[in-house]
């Protein structure tokens, strides 16, 4: 049986006949068994909802406890490639030309009055989860209008907020996925390859933060992380069903020097090359950014780095 050099090829372990490793995931000659007789009994399906099958049959998901079907799709074109199955020819959707339609914006997200003086001038501050469509595209708009990077689509496990106060809301938060590899932070944690593969859904990425540009509060950004660090773990868990332990951000340092997550207990790991992963046909570059980290429990490093980590229970 061949694979290409990307899979990790083990045998006899756990006392398992393990063929090869995608994504994390030990596939045993079993499973592989159970692959091919999948893709056999059902000629009509299309790869995805082959790779749906196969997911629910392994029991492989996501740490929020949905099917893992693009690395499933990525473990059925490898075992097509080697042989070992042949799949329904692709069905080609029309792709939508242009780019992504920004948020519309609405005298909603119209400058207010400036609000400024000492954090206790606006207290009590809290982050509110946005939820239901119509505050979604409120916090969509607000951030298109107003932070650097504007809005761009968020994939996967997110969560929204919007910093609040008795003044009103003074800023928005998003956090999501992490980066897929970043040699400072991998080397940091000190986790394998597989064990990246397998358990980066417990980290998750501060990929926006806005305090409104008529909000001039002192420590006000600091203590909207303080809070963050103490409560996203719970929001995380009722949202999508497993609680992550460790965040990370990424600052431009010709815009920002990150001061604010340093003094909410953040570290710095260091710069990033600005190299993007290496894909085939593809090049992705942009500036180093400085990374920092907060840890949300002790042992993160010893959960990240093992095989022990379950997200949600399938329904």
């Amino acid at each position: 049986m061949q694979f290409d050099k990307t899979s990790q090829v083990v045998s006899q372990l756990d006392g398992a006949d393990v063929v090869l490793v995608q994504c994390g995931r030990k596939i045993t000659s079993e499973e592989l068994a159970c692959i091919r007789d999948t893709v056999r009994l059902f000629p009509n399906l299309s790869r995805k909802e082959l790779a749906h099958t196969v997911c629910e049959h392994l029991e492989w998901l996501t740490a929020s406890g949905a099917h893992k079907v693009q690395a499933c799709l990525k473990l059925l074109d490898k075992l097509e490639a080697a042989g070992q199955v042949q799949l329904p020819p692709k069905r080609f959707k029309q792709r939508k030309s242009g780019a992504p339609t920004p948020p519309k914006r609405s005298t909603r997200t119209e400058p207010g009055p400036t609000i400024s003086g000492e954090l206790a001038t606006v207290q009590p501050v809290h982050l509110e989860v946005v939820t239901g469509r119509e505050a979604t595209r409120l916090w969509n708009e607000y951030v298109d209008r107003y932070h650097g990077l504007g809005f761009k689509k968020p994939f996967g496990c997110t969560m929204r907020y919007f910093i609040s106060s008795r003044r009103g809301r003074l800023g928005c938060l998003l956090m999501a996925g992490a980066a897929k590899s970043i040699g400072v932070r991998d080397r940091w944690i000190g986790w394998a390859e597989h064990q990246r593969l397998r358990n980066l859904p417990w980290v998750i990425n501060n990929t926006r933060f806005l305090l409104f540009p008529w909000v001039r509060i002192q420590h006000l950004a600091s203590h909207a992380l303080g809070q963050l660090a103490r409560r996203v773990r719970d929001d995380w868990d009722e949202h999508w069903g497993y609680r992550p332990v460790l965040m990370e951000t990424f600052v431009d340092p010709a815009h920002y020097q990150g001061v604010s997550y340093r003094a909410a207990g953040w570290t710095l790991l260091g710069q990033t090359t600005g190299e993007g992963l290496r894909r085939s046909g593809r090049q992705y570059s942009t500036t180093p950014k400085r990374m920092f980290v907060r840890s949300l429990v002790k042992d993160f490093r010893e959960q990240l780095c093992s095989d022990e980590l379950t997200g949600k229970d399938p329904q």
